[in-house]
C-alpha cells in the first residue's frame, strides 16, 4: 500500500510541478489565520488521518509549552505572538491563510482542486493528458492537507503520502503579501526549468521547523513514525527539556521560596544566564549550515543536541575556511564541489537566510566571547517580525559596547553622514542586506566594514552602493580612500563610471540580481538615490530568467504602480508574454510629458527611443552571469 500510494503521489506532484504558468481560477476568499494555536485534531479528524500525521509528545524529558504556561503566563503570551510558534502547525481554517475555497491550480501536467470542508482542507490531484499522450491517465488522488509551514512571508503545505506518517510537500506555495498561489519552484533562486523535487517534511523541514523531532525512519518497513515534542518552535527548543523543572517546582508547591539560580540551572536552561557562546549555539542549532555525520543517526532517533550543549560535539558548523577541522567534510565536498556556492559568498560569508550563525561565528564581536544572539534579539521583549530586543532596533545595539559613538558628533565624524540620517545607522554599513531568502533581502550577520576590494573579490555588493544606488564603485572607492585610507583599486570603465546597482542588475548572477531588485524598493536607498530613474531598470529585471528575481523586482516596482505593466504576472515565463521591459519603458517615457528630467549620470537610462537608449545596457546584458544558480535557503 505504501509503495502504491507514495508512487502515485510522486507521479502527480513531481510531474505536475515543472515549468509553466500557475493559473488560479477566481474564487471567494478562503480560510484565514486567526493567531490561535491549533494543535489538537482529535475533534475534527478520523483515526486514519490522525495516524497519518506526525505526533506531538516526546522525546523523553519534554513536556510541551502548555506545562510552561501554568507558571510563565507572560512569557507564554509573548512567545505565542511569534512566528517561531507557527513554523509548523496542523492545517486547519484557523492556521491557514491560503485560499482553499474551490480553487483550481493547474500547470502542464496536473490539475489541483482545493476545497474546504468544515475543518478539513482538501486537495484532489488529477493528471492532465493532452492529445499527444497515450495510455490510461493516472487515477486521481484525493487527500486532506495535513501540515502548514510558515506564517510570515509564505505558507507551504504538506499532505500524507503513505503508510506511516510521511509528509510530502504540495507543489504550490501561498505568498502572503500577494495573497496568491504560485508554483513552489518560483519562490526560490533555482535555474529556469529546474525539475521539482518532492520534499519530505519528516527529514528536511522538521529539523528546524519543529521542536525535538524524531523522524523514526524504518528503512526495512519503508515507513516513518515521526514525532516531535511540538510542531513549531516552542519553549523547550530554547530552554531544553522541561520535565525535571516542572517536577521540582510542582513538588515544591506554590508557597515555596524562589529557588536560587544555581538550583534552577540544574533544572532548566536559561539562555540569558549561561555562557554567551553556548547561548548563541542554541539559536545556531537551527540558524546554521551544519555537518551531520552518519554516526549521528538522527533520522531514527533525532538529534542528541540539547540547549546548553556545545554544538561542535554533535553537529559542527560548516565554515568554508575551516573545512579540515570537520572529519569527513573535505571528502564530501570533493564529491559535491558546488555545495558551498549554494550557501556562501566566495570569502565564506553566508549569503542565504536561515544560516545566520555561520556568519555570527566569524564576526570579531562574537569571537571576543561576550557577544551572543541575545545581545540584539529577544524572543519575549520584541516585535515578532525581527525579534529585535527593546532598545536594540537602532544604534543602541552597537553602542552598548562601542560607547565612543553614542554622541552625535562622534558618530558623524566616524560615518561622514549626518547623525540623523540612515547613513549613520550602524546596521546599514556593518550589517547590510547581502543575505537572500524568502523572496527578500536580509541583513548580513557577519559584522564587517564596506570595502570595494571585497566586492571585487567576492561579488558581494558593498554597503555604500546598496544605499547610494545611483553611484559607481569608483565613487565609493574614492570616498573610502579619503575617509578611511583604504587603497583605491584599479577599476575598469564600467565599474568606475556606471552605477554599481545598475551594473550588478545587468551583469550579476541571479542572487546578486535579486538583492539589487530588493534594494530598488528599500526606502533608505530610494531617499538617498532618487527614484525617477529606477523603473526602467526594474523593467529589465521583470524579464529576468529567474522567477524569484522577477517576483522581487515586481514588488519593488509596485511602489510606483503607474509604471507596472497591466496584468503582469511574474510566474509567466518571459518567452510567453510581451516583454515587460518595453512596457515599463513606454510608461516611463509617457510620464515626462515633454519635460526633461534630471537623472544621475551613471544609471544609463535616458529619455529617448528605446533601441538607441538600450545600446549601453544591452552591451552589459551580454555579459550577464548566466551560470545556473541554486541558493539553498
Amino acid at each position: 500500500m505504501f509503495l502504491l500510494r507514495i508512487g502515485l503521489f510522486l507521479i502527480l506532484v513531481g510531474l505536475g510541478s515543472g515549468g509553466g504558468c500557475s493559473r488560479e481560477e477566481p474564487a471567494a476568499p478562503g480560510p484565514r489565520v486567526s493567531n490561535t494555536n491549533s494543535h489538537a485534531l482529535d475533534d475534527v479528524s478520523p483515526d486514519d488521518f490522525q495516524s497519518s500525521v506526525p505526533r506531538e509528545g516526546g522525546p523523553a524529558g519534554y513536556v510541551g509549552s502548555a506545562a510552561c504556561q501554568v507558571c510563565h503566563q507572560d512569557q507564554f503570551k509573548s512567545w505565542h505572538r511569534t512566528y517561531h510558534r507557527t513554523m509548523t502547525q496542523f492545517a486547519t481554517p484557523q492556521t491557514v491563510q491560503a485560499n482553499f475555497n474551490q480553487v483550481t491550480l493547474t500547470n502542464d501536467t496536473t490539475r489541483f482542486l482545493l476545497s474546504c470542508e468544515g475543518q478539513e482542507l482538501r486537495v484532489r490531484m488529477e493528471r492532465i493528458l493532452d492529445s499527444a499522450s497515450s495510455g490510461e491517465p493516472a487515477p486521481a488522488l484525493d487527500t486532506r492537507v495535513s501540515l502548514v509551514t510558515g506564517s510570515h512571508h509564505m505558507q507551504v503545505f504538506w499532505v500524507p503520502a503513505g503508510d506511516g506518517n510521511v509528509q510530502v510537500g504540495f507543489p504550490f506555495t501561498w505568498l502572503i503579501p500577494e495573497q496568491r498561489w504560485v508554483p513552489r519552484n518560483s519562490t526560490f533562486i533555482r535555474p529556469p526549468g529546474f525539475a521539482h523535487q518532492a520534499e519530505v517534511w519528516n527529514i528536511v523541514c522538521s529539523r528546524c521547523h519543529s521542536t525535538a523531532i524524531e523522524p523514526r525512519v524504518d528503512p526495512v518497513q519503508r515507513r516513518m513514525d515521526s514525532r516531535a515534542a511540538e510542531l513549531g518552535i516552542s519553549c523547550e527548543a530554547c530552554h531544553g527539556p522541561g520535565e525535571s523543572h516542572v517536577a521540582a517546582r510542582t513538588a515544591a508547591g506554590p508557597l515555596a521560596p524562589k529557588p536560587d539560580a544555581s538550583l534552577l540551572a540544574q533544572e532548566i536552561v536559561h539562555p540569558e544566564k549561561i555562557d554567551p557562546v553556548r547561548s548563541a549555539e542554541i539559536c545556531g542549532f537551527c540558524h546554521s549550515m551544519k555537518w551531520i555525520d552518519r554516526s549521528e543517526n538522527w533520522r531514527k532517533d533525532g538529534f542528541r543536541f540539547r540547549p546548553g550543549d556545545a554544538l561542535a560535539t554533535t553537529t559542527p558548523l560548516i565554515q568554508p575556511g575551516q573545512v579540515e577541522s570537520v572529519p569527513g567534510l573535505r571528502d564530501y565536498l570533493a564529491r559535491n564541489p558546488a555545495l558551498l556556492d549554494d550557501y556562501f559568498w566566495r570569502d565564506g560569508m553566508g549569503r542565504v537566510s536561515g544560516r545566520e550563525f555561520n556568519s555570527v561565528a566569524e564576526s570579531p564581536c562574537f569571537q571576543g566571547g561576550q557577544f551572543s544572539c541575545l545581545s540584539c534579539h529577544s524572543l519575549h521583549e520584541s516585535e515578532p517580525a525581527d525579534l529585535l530586543a527593546v532598545n536594540r532596533a537602532d544604534n543602541r545595539a552597537c553602542t552598548q559596547c562601542h560607547e565612543g559613538y553614542r554622541e552625535p558628533e562622534a558618530l558623524q565624524r566616524h560615518t561622514h553622514h549626518l547623525a540623523t540620517s540612515s547613513g549613520s545607522d550602524c546596521y546599514n554599513c556593518h550589517m547590510p542586506h547581502t543575505t537572500y531568502g524568502v523572496l527578500t533581502a536580509i541583513r548580513s550577520h557577519q559584522i564587517s566594514s564596506p570595502r570595494v576590494a571585497t566586492e571585487l573579490a567576492t561579488g558581494r555588493p558593498n554597503a555604500c552602493n546598496l544605499c547610494h544606488l545611483d553611484q559607481s564603485l569608483g565613487w565609493t572607492a574614492d570616498n573610502l580612500t579619503e575617509w578611511f585610507g583604504q587603497s583605491n583599486p584599479d577599476l575598469d570603465s564600467a565599474t568606475r563610471s556606471v552605477s554599481d546597482a545598475v551594473r550588478l542588475s545587468l551583469v550579476g548572477d541571479a542572487g546578486q540580481r535579486a538583492l539589487l531588485a530588493w534594494h530598488f524598493g528599500w526606502e533608505p536607498a530610494r531617499r538617498a538615490s532618487g527614484t525617477n530613474w529606477i523603473p526602467p531598470v526594474l523593467g529589465i529585471l521583470l524579464d529576468d530568467p529567474y522567477a524569484a528575481v522577477r517576483c522581487v523586482a515586481d514588488r519593488s516596482l509596485r511602489l510606483t504602480p503607474e509604471f507596472r505593466p497591466a496584468g503582469y504576472d511574474f510566474v509567466v515565463d518571459p518567452a510567453n508574454r510581451r516583454p515587460a521591459r518595453e512596457s515599463v519603458w513606454s510608461l516611463w517615457m509617457d510620464s515626462f510629458a515633454g519635460s526633461v528630467p534630471i537623472l544621475p549620470s551613471g544609471v544609463l537610462v535616458r529619455p529617448g527611443p528605446a533601441p538607441e537608449h538600450d545600446e549601453r545596457i544591452n552591451t552589459l546584458l551580454k555579459l550577464r552571469d548566466d551560470r545556473p544558480m541554486r541558493l539553498r535557503e
